[in-house]
């Protein structure tokens, strides 16, 4: 059984307490970004209202795994329980009200206390479903994400990429249309037993959503200058947090890449399941709708997290796409 325990209950009208319990014996160190112990307007929860899903509209990112500080960990010890206030309004549009239910799932990358080095295990978790009756009204005056941008729609990368950026987004996009190409052939047609490694299954319907996915997401790789995506080279949304390498802001199909990712990434590593440049433009565009509709989310990062997931979680998970390819 996972020694992680998350707890949902209803702070006040769209505000989500999350208790995180470590039921194990042994602390962890949890790996914060991406999930709701991260301070960004990542997505946290999944909320549905009658039958689909209410769409999100913070940001997705990537996140580096190299040159870890403690800084991007936090540890729990046994028995310990923290708590989170998170409001859905910032990041779910919530004005018609009315009755929504939220819950959360996934899995997180830990260390062991006094390591930095991330274990080949991830914490899976899976919370309880809570029903809420929203005010429209009082969501309404919550300042989300998409209030706060204003973003103007670039046709394509010249205006903000320039220099060594744009000659490496360049060889990135080409490597990502390659390896996305290929991986689209392998997920139709290629070994039924590395498919299931990734997506937790053969099924003939799963294997063509994975390859056309990947196909579009090729398609989107191979264009500098047009495509479903506004492509940055600089962080206009004050996003690039730290060991952010990059991030998607589905409700604009805006994609953006930190200037870590520029320092410390390759454009093409041949390290399997490393991360470079090419695989962290595939993992954002996996998040972007207008690439493939709808979007991916962040369930589980790494390799590690991603292998800890459901059939259903990997498909809908941007990792498990770089990851297969």
């Amino acid at each position: 059984a996972s020694p992680l325990s998350v707890k949902l209950s209803v702070a006040a009208n769209s505000v989500i307490k999350a208790a995180v319990t470590n039921t194990g014996s042994s602390a962890l160190n949890l790996f914060k970004a991406g999930t709701f112990l991260d301070d960004a307007p990542v997505q946290k929860f999944d909320v549905v209202q009658k039958g689909a899903f209410v769409p999100f509209e913070g940001i997705l990112k990537r996140v580096g795994f190299q040159n870890l500080t403690e800084e991007a960990f936090q540890l729990l010890e046994p028995a310990q329980t923290l708590e989170y206030e998170i409001d859905l309004a910032t990041v779910h549009n919530l004005n018609q009200g009315g009755k929504i239910q939220v819950s959360t799932a996934g899995a997180i990358p830990y260390t062991r206390p006094g390591s930095l080095t991330l274990s080949p295990e991830a914490a899976v978790f899976e919370s309880n479903v809570i029903d809420i009756e929203i005010d429209g009204a009082l969501a309404s005056k919550v300042v989300s994400v998409a209030k706060m941008m204003e973003l103007s729609k670039r046709a394509n990368m010249d205006r903000d990429c320039s220099g060594t950026k744009r000659d490496q987004t360049v060889q990135a996009l080409e490597s990502c249309a390659t390896m996305s190409g290929a991986a689209a052939e392998q997920a139709a047609s290629g070994s039924a037993e590395k498919f299931e490694e990734y997506f937790k299954t053969t099924s003939a319907s799963v294997r063509k959503s994975v390859s056309d996915r990947l196909a579009a997401i090729a398609t989107e790789c191979g264009s500098t200058t047009t495509g479903k995506t506004s492509l940055h080279c600089l962080d206009v949304l004050g996003a690039c947090s730290r060991g952010t390498l990059a991030y998607t802001l589905p409700a604009f199909n805006l994609v953006a890449t930190c200037d870590l990712a520029f320092e410390m990434l390759e454009v093409t590593s041949r390290r399997c399941h490393a991360q470079d440049l090419a695989s962290t433009m595939l993992h954002e565009f996996a998040h972007a709708p207008g690439v493939y509709g709808p979007g991916t989310q962040d369930l589980g990062y790494g390799y590690a997290a991603a292998m800890r997931l459901s059939s259903t979680r990997a498909l809908n998970n941007a990792d498990s796409f770089a990851l297969y390819a």
